[in-house]
Order: C-alpha cells, then sequence, then structure tokens
C-alpha cells in the first residue's frame, strides 16, 4: 500500500494529516448537532455519555476495518470496487442503492437547508431580499467548482469554513457555559439511553470519506490511521462539550424545555435562547448551522463524485470529472427546488437504516471475507481478531433492531409522554 500508484502520490503528496483530520470533523459536525442534546436529554448527561462513547467507539472501529480493506488495493479505489471485490455482484448492487439513496437524500437536505440561511444571511447583514432557491443555486456552482477542483482545494476550503464554524461554536458555549446548572447534569432516566444510539452513530459518520482520505494523504495507512483517530476525537469532545452547555440549562421539563423541544423539533440553541431571551444567540445559532452545513456539503459532495468515478471506471486526473461532479450535483440540486420535503421524510425513515448497513455491516463482512475466506494479506489489519468482528457486528445488528422498532413502534420501548 505504501507503494501507491506513482500519479497519485504525485498530486496527493501535500496532504496533511490535519487536514484529514479537519475533513472528518466537518463531514461528522453538520447543523444537525445543534439538536443532538434535545434527544439525548431525556436520559440525563450520564447515561448519554455512556451513548456517545459506543457510538465513537464502534465507528471508529468500522471506520479503521474500512481502512484495511482499502490495504487490499495497490491502486485508487472507493467503496463501490471494494465491496463488489470482498462480496460479489449482490454486494455491489446493495451499495450502489443504499450510497445513492443516502448521500443524494443528504445533498437535497444540505441544499435547501442552505439556501434559507443564505436568504436569512442576507436578510439580516445586508437587507437584501434574495430567493432560498437563489441561494441553493449559488451553493452548488459556488462549492461545486471547487469539489471538481479536487481534494486538496477542498481542504483548504474546509480549514477556512472550519474556523468560522468552531468561532460560533465558541460564541455559544461563552455566552451558555455562565448559565450551567451542575444539578441538571445528574438528573438521569436510563431507559431513554438507547433512543439516541442510532442518531450518534450517524453523528460519527465519516466513512464515505475514507476513500478520499486514504488517496489525500498519499496512500499511507499509518497517517490514514491518525487523521481518523484524531477526528474522531476531536468530534467526540466538541460533542460532549454541547452536551455539558445545553443539558446544564435546559430543564427536563417545561416551556421551554427538552421535552417541549422534542415535541415541537425545535433544536437546543433555538430553546435556550428562548429560554435566556438572547437575540445575540441566534445570531451564533444561524451562523455556526450555516458553516456546519457547508463543511458537511463539499465533503459529502467530493465522496459522492469520487464513488461515481469509481463505479463507473472513470479514469483519475488532477482533477475530479466534470460529468461526475455534474451527476453528484445536479439531481439533488433539482430535487431541492421541486420537492425537498418527500427526501426529508425518506431520508428520516430509512437514512439510519442505509447508514449502519454501508458503515456497520458491510464492512465487517468485507474483512471477513478478505482474511478468512480469500487469505488476503493487507498491511494493516486491525487488532482484535475474530473477536472483535463478532461484537462489532452484534452491535451493529443491535442498532438496525432498534432504529426499525421504533419506526414500527414496537411496544416494548419506552414511550415518550
Amino acid at each position: 500500500m505504501e507503494n501507491f500508484t506513482e500519479s497519485v502520490a504525485i498530486v496527493e503528496k501535500k496532504g496533511s494529516v490535519f487536514g484529514g483530520m479537519l475533513l472528518i470533523v466537518g463531514s461528522c459536525i453538520g447543523a444537525g448537532m445543534l439538536g443532538l442534546p434535545i434527544l439525548t436529554g431525556l436520559a440525563g448527561f450520564f447515561p448519554s455519555l455512556i451513548m456517545f462513547f459506543s457510538a465513537w467507539i464502534f465507528m471508529t472501529a468500522t471506520a479503521l476495518i474500512l481502512v484495511e480493506v482499502h490495504g487490499v488495493f495497490d491502486k485508487r479505489v472507493n467503496l463501490i470496487t471494494m465491496v463488489g471485490h470482498t462480496l460479489g455482484k449482490w454486494g455491489k448492487i446493495a451499495c450502489w442503492v443504499l450510497y445513492l439513496f443516502l448521500f443524494y437524500a443528504l445533498l437535497v437536505a444540505y441544499i435547501a437547508a442552505s439556501g434559507n440561511l443564505t436568504s436569512s444571511f442576507l436578510k439580516d447583514f445586508f437587507t437584501i431580499s434574495f430567493p432560498n432557491w437563489g441561494g441553493s443555486i449559488i451553493l452548488v456552482f459556488l462549492f461545486g467548482w471547487v469539489v471538481y477542483l479536487g481534494t486538496r482545494p477542498v481542504d483548504l476550503l474546509n480549514r477556512g469554513l472550519m474556523l468560522f464554524k468552531i468561532l460560533s461554536f465558541l460564541g455559544l458555549v461563552f455566552m451558555g457555559v455562565k448559565l450551567v446548572d451542575g444539578s441538571l447534569l445528574l438528573r438521569t432516566k436510563i431507559s431513554y439511553a438507547v433512543f439516541a444510539l442510532p442518531i450518534l452513530v450517524i453523528s460519527f459518520g465519516f466513512h464515505n470519506m475514507i476513500p478520499s482520505l486514504v488517496n489525500y494523504l498519499g496512500g499511507s495507512i499509518k497517517r490514514t490511521r491518525l487523521a481518523i483517530i484524531g477526528g474522531g476525537l476531536f468530534t467526540l469532545l466538541i460533542y460532549l462539550i454541547w452536551q455539558i452547555i445545553v443539558l446544564g440549562i435546559l430543564p427536563l421539563e417545561g416551556d421551554p424545555g427538552i421535552l417541549e423541544s422534542l415535541k415541537s423539533g425545535k433544536e437546543a440553541a433555538q430553546t435556550i435562547s428562548s429560554l435566556v431571551g438572547s437575540t445575540s444567540m441566534s445570531y451564533y445559532v444561524n451562523a455556526l448551522a450555516f458553516f456546519s452545513i457547508l463543511t458537511s456539503f463539499i465533503a459529502q459532495a467530493l465522496s459522492l463524485t469520487h464513488f461515481l468515478e469509481d463505479g463507473l471506471k472513470i479514469s483519475y486526473k488532477k482533477q475530479e470529472n466534470i460529468i461526475m461532479c455534474c451527476l453528484a450535483l445536479f439531481p439533488p440540486l433539482v430535487l431541492s427546488l421541486l420537492y425537498p420535503q418527500i427526501f426529508f421524510k425518506a431520508l428520516n425513515f430509512a437514512g439510519g437504516i442505509c447508514a449502519v448497513v454501508l458503515f456497520g455491516i458491510m464492512p465487517v463482512l468485507m474483512v471477513w471475507k478478505a482474511r478468512y475466506q480469500k487469505r488476503i494479506k493487507t498491511s494493516y489489519q486491525m487488532k482484535g481478531g475474530k473477536a472483535a468482528l463478532v461484537l462489532i457486528f452484534l452491535f451493529a445488528l443491535f442498532i438496525l433492531f432498534f432504529q426499525i422498532s421504533d419506526m414500527v413502534n414496537a411496544p416494548f420501548l419506552p414511550k415518550i409522554k
């Protein structure tokens, strides 16, 4: 693997581990982070802490498994080739369907949300009235051009956007930390803890970026592992800080409160703004949401472009294939303008299932086939042997079972009153 194809090594040799970490953080931390404490708040801080660490360990392990599978190849590949090589024709078909559904739906959501935020931004700061659809078109053409230029330009843009995202996040934290009541962090209701597990798993999802990340880091497995572990830890730290702030301020009941916010669909920062009556906090909320969507958008658009290039056997060049960029971006743009709500509902219904199958179950099956059936030697093997793989697979099945049970309102699950 260290003898990666010369053309890729030349292009990607400038990629840094720090840049790779930021790509992972940018992919994980989207505007959905604002709502995480509301979903986990029913259980309380300490039970949710267990769920956060469980999701982080699980997703880090499955990411390292994908790195091991990538080590089977001595050329630039993406998930579709990895699945086809290890799981065969039907695995490849399943990968195509699940991947395209999940990431087209995600891009539709990002494009639609960015249009609203762009219009609000122009109206608040420049008193310019701008239609939502115009903001969506600007996002796709402006940032789609950066995606076309390749991974390195995306990395540089992502660093700038991450700076603004972190500053917005710090603004929210500094405004909220003085309001934290430690006694609110002691409340617990363990029976609700598992409710948040599927969404937490998705919140640590960056696995579609791994093939792009390996290429960006010149094919170095060691540097890729460092980026994955460092990026995951940074993401976990940000989530936990935000968890302490929100659960230390919001009461469980009352209006505004966690339970009421969960029923009404409000995210945490909006609820805190209502509780403390701070208009300045709303600016930080909108800024954080805006930059979170942008970093997530460019990361997912780049990974989808690479997936299509791999699946359709497009040869690699310094810049991305313009047709593949259009195929990745224009369908979700059109769908976001015509009927985005259909895809929001579909994403809510099956997004978690797609993510768990693609990035929880499939990686274990791929590495098991490569290790123990095809006996393929790779430059890196995740520690733990068969026991670790079985444990990860069972955990993925548990998440999948709970997700499906929650959708069909299984009677054994606790009800939110």
